[in-house]
């Protein structure tokens, strides 16, 4: 009997993670197919990668580089698309599996319109699910289609749940390394720049992440992506500083066991962990040499040095359409901070400033649909640019 092949595409693959999803499939050639792919300004990347899978569909997200990106590939038997139309053609190919690697709120629909398909979605884009959790799982749940996390603290809570009586579980914990500026203190970030908000000690991440990483935008994303992948209340979910970045989560058990998930910062094992949909793969990588590290600290996060994260509990809290708004207004800020208009103190001012002007008008309490959650979106974009000018 020969090996069943499985067809995939991947949303987002000139990325980081889209990269390392490729590399894995290079890999194992034998048993992929893969149809489809996106990218959006690299298109020679795209273009590049398109190729060496022989893809049977691409698109650009950038639709003026629809004609370069038809003209490298013009020798090609490869159709190509563009725009958002063009990325969400892809994603409704009929495939197996779908990486969801699109950075930020333009990942929600394409991997939802994935997910309509049928197809298992890998979800590396952790505003779907901070956004449109519910609608997420609902679409998931009617095509009986699996929905596995990508995020390394999420994978690693997946695994370390799995065969565990959900009512045993007391809480989780997730790791966060503290970013470019853990080491500094709250007076000393006032005119940190951008670049210095991009270098991350431990993982090689996008540029946007990173920053999320250092301001923990990321972390206070991920504790409510938690909240939807696993149904879990916000007093179940603990944060803490870990610099060595080697435990990537931990979960504690009513019998006063804890279960921890150890891993070097490599996106590759969660992202390996998804594509075999929750069975082992041999990466060859190295693994942690405990007797080297020697020591794994922790440490409760400073609130008042991250008012990131105490704005993800306040947004865990609400509920409704909170999750959508905090996305939105965390991304006008972040494109603000790196236009240089905006501090990097001043991204939490202007989200927190967002999400009260919300409120304080009832925007946040509608039920999540997806025109809600579009809409809200815009209207927080709208009010975040008015504050940018005030921090």
């Amino acid at each position: 009997m020969g090996i069943l092949v499985k067809n995939i595409s991947i949303l987002g693959a000139t990325g980081s993670i889209g990269q390392n999803t490729l590399d894995l499939v290079l890999k194992e050639r034998d048993k992929f197919n893969v149809v489809g792919l996106t990218g959006s300004d690299n298109i020679e990347l795209l273009a590049e990668s398109a190729i060496k899978l022989k893809a049977d569909v691409v698109a650009t997200a950038n639709e003026s580089k629809f004609h370069d990106l038809r003209e490298i590939l013009k020798k090609y038997q490869i159709e190509v698309c563009a725009g958002v139309t063009g990325v969400l053609e892809v994603a409704s190919r009929q495939v197996d599996w779908v990486m969801s690697a699109i950075v930020g709120s333009a990942g929600l629909l394409p991997g939802l319109r994935a997910l309509e398909t049928g197809a298992n979605l890998a979800l590396a884009n952790k505003e779907s699910m901070v956004a449109a959790g519910p609608i997420m799982k609902k679409v998931a749940k009617m095509k009986s289609a699996k929905l596995m996390p990508v995020d390394s603290e999420h994978s690693a809570i997946a695994q370390l749940i799995r065969g565990e009586e959900r009512d045993s579980l007391s809480k989780i914990i997730i790791t966060a390394s503290g970013g470019a500026f853990r080491n500094l203190t709250k007076a000393k970030l006032i005119d940190v720049t951008p670049d210095q908000a991009a270098q991350h000690p431990n993982w090689n991440m996008g540029k946007r992440i990173t920053i999320d990483s250092a301001s923990l935008f990321n972390k206070a994303l991920e504790i409510i992506e938690a909240k939807e992948f696993f149904d879990l209340k916000s007093s179940d979910i603990e944060v803490l500083i870990h610099p060595q970045s080697l435990v990537h989560a931990i979960a504690s058990f009513c019998d006063g066991g804890m279960k921890a998930h150890i891993g070097p910062p490599d996106m590759r094992h969660a992202i390996a962990y998804a594509l075999y949909e929750e069975k082992r793969f041999n990466l060859t990588m190295p693994e942690v040499n405990l007797a080297e590290v020697g020591t794994l600290e922790f440490e409760k996060p400073d609130m008042s040095k991250y008012p990131a994260l105490e704005l993800g509990y306040e947004v865990l809290a609400q509920g409704g359409l909170a999750g959508a708004a905090f996305n939105a207004a965390k991304e006008e800020a972040l494109d603000n901070f790196l236009d240089r208009k905006l501090s990097f103190l001043g991204m939490a001012d202007v989200v927190r400033a967002t999400m009260d002007e919300l409120s304080s008008k009832n925007r946040l309490s509608s039920e999540v649909e997806i025109e809600a959650v579009i809409d809200i979106d815009l209207q927080a974009r709208s009010v975040a640019k008015k504050f940018v000018g005030k921090y």
